[in-house]
């Protein structure tokens, strides 16, 4: 795919959808670290629902301490994983408040030090909650860079690594959320609804779906 290609894409993406942001409900960078990490291997949806209930309750490392790990699993029980997310969370809290006190941190090498936390996560909460210009590959964003010609790669870190040198540098803060909407929406799995791409024309998939 050539660089006009992919300028074009971006310049759609973003004229259909001029602010995009995370799907998870959040208001601080702490809750968006604890939802994203509810979000593994989970929709959206289902980690909204929990967040609800939960962040009113205890929305920062001293309160879900406080809860303890039982107590938060009565909170998020409903979300795939919820035993061992919930540990990587009590002890995340842990950490926070005894290195970082109490503070996210700005770094990717401090966030990836924390359990629960891939290269991933740590790109979704640089790029969310401090704007820096990285892109989270999800499962959507590697299919969809694979499928369309974007930034072909074997593997997440390959298709990231491709996305971030042929990204436009303009694009580059809301590249991951115009993407994952795509891929959540439109350019989906099984049978990527084509008819109502805003880029399917320039799209390089060979097997597109009009149906």
């Amino acid at each position: 795919m050539n660089p006009a290609k992919r300028r074009e894409i971006f310049l759609r993406l973003q004229a259909a959808n001029p602010h995009p942001t995370t799907e998870l409900e959040h208001k601080t960078p702490f809750e968006l670290l604890v939802a994203v990490i509810l979000s593994a291997q989970a929709t959206d949806k289902s980690v909204n629902l929990a967040t609800r209930e939960l962040f009113p309750v205890a929305n920062t490392p001293q309160k879900i301490l406080a809860l303890g790990e039982a107590g938060l699993r009565e909170y998020v029980q409903r979300i795939g994983l919820y035993q061992t997310k919930s540990k990587h969370i009590i002890r995340m809290c842990r950490i926070l408040l005894e290195q970082h006190g109490g503070e996210v941190p700005h770094t990717r090498e401090a966030l990836e030090a924390l359990p629960g936390v891939g290269r991933k996560t740590a790109n979704v909460i640089l790029n969310t909650a401090f704007g820096e210009p990285t892109i989270a590959v999800d499962t959507h964003i590697f299919r969809i860079s694979n499928r369309i010609g974007l930034a072909p790669g074997k593997d997440v870190v390959e298709v990231e690594k491709k996305l971030m040198k042929f990204v436009p540098d303009e694009f580059k803060q809301d590249a991951h959320h115009w993407l994952i909407l795509h891929g959540r929406y439109v350019c989906v799995a099984r049978k990527p609804k084509c008819r109502e791409c805003i880029i399917q024309d320039l799209c390089e998939f060979k097997e597109k779906n009009f149906n």
